[in-house]
């Protein structure tokens, strides 16, 4: 009877080893199964405290934003705007010379209140625009020393006009304090200078010596001075970029410079 029940208590034991694998493999798998929870709980509670705050412009790095179309309306294009080659807008600041500095949004920095407005940087450009920039149309000297000054200091700068009333339009491009290439027409042709560029050339713009002039305009032909006017945008996204095609998503989430210039040109 004894050795009968060794025998049972013994066969028991051996089914118990027998489960005891299946066991630890469960505890296993619900311990993984619960760490995995709780580290995803972890990274969401992570994520949902990062803070979402618009990128921080600073001295030595600026972020640099893609430069899509954006809505009609979003961004009014200026009449003159400068394009700059650079992604610190404290350089550009101190080069201009800009007094009373502020924060200006871009929307506030393209309503033409602004004396200078120095943009945040796009594709490394930074636009400057404001109704102390000096106009060709009223003295292409002035315009000329200002812009060749800026070059020495900052390098690579662009500048654009467009009036659609009068059809006035200039555009200029210098890189290191040398003119590489300028266009200026107002009433007739106030200053070229350098070789025509390919985007030019593609682009069909019509550019006269300063003793040269368009013919009248007959019934039914283009007006290439006003065709000229209207090309200025596209000229412009060739060499740099259109100020109209700011990506709408940045307009209000970074912010500019804003100023007076510490002289007159």
């Amino acid at each position: 009877m004894n050795n009968s029940f060794l025998s049972v208590d013994s066969n028991q034991v051996n089914s118990w080893y027998d489960l005891i694998p299946g066991l630890l493999l469960s505890l296993l798998g619900v311990s993984l199964a619960v760490g995995m929870a709780v580290a995803l709980s972890v990274l969401r509670a992570r994520r949902n405290r990062r803070p979402q705050h618009a990128p921080i412009i600073a001295a030595n790095f600026e972020p640099v934003y893609p430069c899509v179309p954006v809505r009609t309306g979003s961004l009014h294009r200026p009449g003159l705007w400068m394009a700059i080659r650079n992604r610190n807008l404290h350089s550009v600041q101190a080069a201009l010379g800009l007094h009373n500095p502020k924060p200006c949004t871009w929307l506030e920095g393209f309503t033409g209140e602004q004396r200078l407005f120095i943009s945040p940087p796009v594709n490394a450009w930074i636009l400057v625009v404001g109704s102390d920039l000096p106009d060709p149309n009223e003295d292409i000297d002035v315009c000329f020393r200002f812009l060749l000054e800026l070059s020495r200091k900052l390098g690579r700068v662009q500048f654009f006009s467009a009036h659609r009333v009068l059809n006035h339009h200039a555009w200029v491009r210098m890189e290191a304090g040398r003119v590489v290439r300028a266009y200026a027409w107002a009433g007739k042709t106030l200053w070229n200078q350098g070789i025509k560029t390919r985007a030019e050339l593609d682009l069909g713009l019509k550019c006269f010596g300063y003793l040269e002039g368009p013919d009248r305009a007959r019934l039914g032909q283009p007006d290439v001075i006003a065709a000229n006017t209207d090309k200025v945008p596209l000229l412009a996204a060739r060499w740099s970029f259109d100020p109209a095609a700011v990506d709408e998503r940045i307009l209000e989430r970074a912010s500019g410079i804003a100023g007076k210039p510490s002289r007159l040109y």
